[in-house]
């Protein structure tokens, strides 16, 4: 492993006094016995287990899907072996500490990863090398939602796991991390009724963040439309946990076609962000819940001034036969200036455009360990981006805004 390339935007100047950061999406490789240790002994031979194998050949498909091969004289990595499914480990989810050329999609072991990747105490050491107080942490072999679990054969077990994964976050990644580490939870995506029940058992022990699809039918879901997700929303008002959603977190990623360079997806990558903010506008699910929060992650924000003078647009001149004359009493703007945040790690254009996107709607993140993380150089980063700008902007950006949204006691 080498060290991670010298900051390429440190061109001018130094990092100044910046507050710490508090980071809304960074990622948890789960350590090897997560379900090994926290599911019901009923369920351990059939949970989760990391197995090393020997990876032949291997080759993105699109979203989270890849073809592969194993070949037991191959390239050795580690594995996560489910029912049907086998997850490898690969650099670019765990990138931190690489060269920027080496971040590929090599197959790789626990013993190749920077150990804060998995490691609580790790993490925690190089949020704080970074100048990072707080992070919370999407999922990997769950992916950003649980999908995994949602589309396990045996319903009982993946219930089972989505449990398990949560008492493991709460009382183990976060536990002992003195507040260092935030929680963030996932639920039972099949059953609202379930997932609602999920929220309010998190809440009771500081949980304030949960995961959620940015779209839902994409993974074979009732719309947001539907009325079926509304004890999960109501639960999640009146807990005030904030509804996470990250890119991805629909199992498809923007593409133009099946042989389009990943380059062109990860480009387009806001897309499903952009989608998914239009439909809650309009869905009337943010006027019947006013206390709901809604966060986008790695969305980055420089789409939003367009969208939302699109969307009032829209309700202005097309509402008579738009179907939302009935549902949506004010501009739709109102909504995400009342309940939307949306956050980044480089988009200047976004913070050009700070007074359209609202300075009291935006939060940064690090999303540390992947290859778009600004680790060990996030002070720095933030500092060319943001150094111009009033201390007390500065401060909602890289910390205050989040502390609101995550209900944190900070400050």
């Amino acid at each position: 492993m080498t060290t991670t390339d010298a900051d390429p935007t440190s061109s001018e100047g130094t990092a100044g006094d910046l507050p710490m950061i508090v980071s809304v999406d960074d990622h948890v490789v789960e350590p090897p016995h997560v379900w090994q240790e926290w599911l019901p002994r009923k369920f351990r031979d059939r949970g989760p287990r990391i197995e090393r194998r020997g990876v032949g050949e291997m080759r993105h498909i699109g979203g989270g899907a890849y073809e592969q091969t194993f070949d037991p004289e191959g390239r050795p990595a580690d594995c996560w072996v489910f029912e049907d499914l086998v997850y490898i480990h690969k650099r670019h989810v765990a990138a931190v500490g690489y060269s920027r050329d080496e971040m590929t999609m090599t197959p790789m072991t626990y013993d190749e990863m920077r150990p804060g990747c998995y490691d609580p105490k790790a993490r925690v050491q190089d949020m704080l090398d970074n100048h990072v107080e707080v992070s919370l942490s999407f999922p990997t072999f769950p992916r950003f939602c649980g999908q995994t679990f949602t589309e396990a054969k045996d319903r009982e077990l993946g219930e089972a796991c989505i449990y398990a994964y949560n008492d493991w976050m709460v009382e183990e990644w976060c536990g002992d991390s003195d507040g260092h580490l935030a929680p963030l939870t996932i639920v039972p995506l099949w059953d609202a009724e379930l997932a609602a029940a999920e929220v309010r058992r998190n809440a009771a022990r500081g949980v304030r963040a949960v995961c959620f699809s940015e779209i839902p039918p994409h993974l074979g879901l009732p719309s947001i439309h539907s009325g079926f997700w509304d004890p999960f929303f109501a639960a999640c008002a009146d807990t005030q946990t904030v509804v996470c959603m990250h890119i991805g977190s629909s199992s498809r990623m923007p593409a133009t076609s099946p042989d389009a360079p990943t380059a062109v997806a990860a480009t387009l990558s806001f897309n499903n962000s952009m989608a998914s903010l239009s439909d809650f506008l309009f869905s009337g699910v943010l006027v019947r819940f006013p206390e709901l929060k809604l966060a986008y992650s790695e969305g980055q924000i420089g789409w939003l001034p367009y969208v939302l003078e699109r969307a009032d647009d829209v309700w202005r001149e097309h509402r008579a036969w738009g179907g939302v004359a009935d549902k949506i009493p004010e501009p739709p703007s109102t909504y995400y200036y009342r309940q939307v945040y949306g956050c980044f790690f480089r988009d200047q254009h976004g913070l050009d455009s700070l007074d359209k996107v609202g300075v009291d709607n935006i939060t940064f993140e690090t999303d540390y360990p992947h290859t778009d993380s600004t680790w060990p150089h996030s002070k720095e980063v933030a500092q060319q981006m943001m150094g111009h700008l009033p201390p007390e902007v500065q401060y909602k950006i890289l910390r205050g805004n989040a502390i609101r949204m995550l209900s944190l006691d900070l400050d």
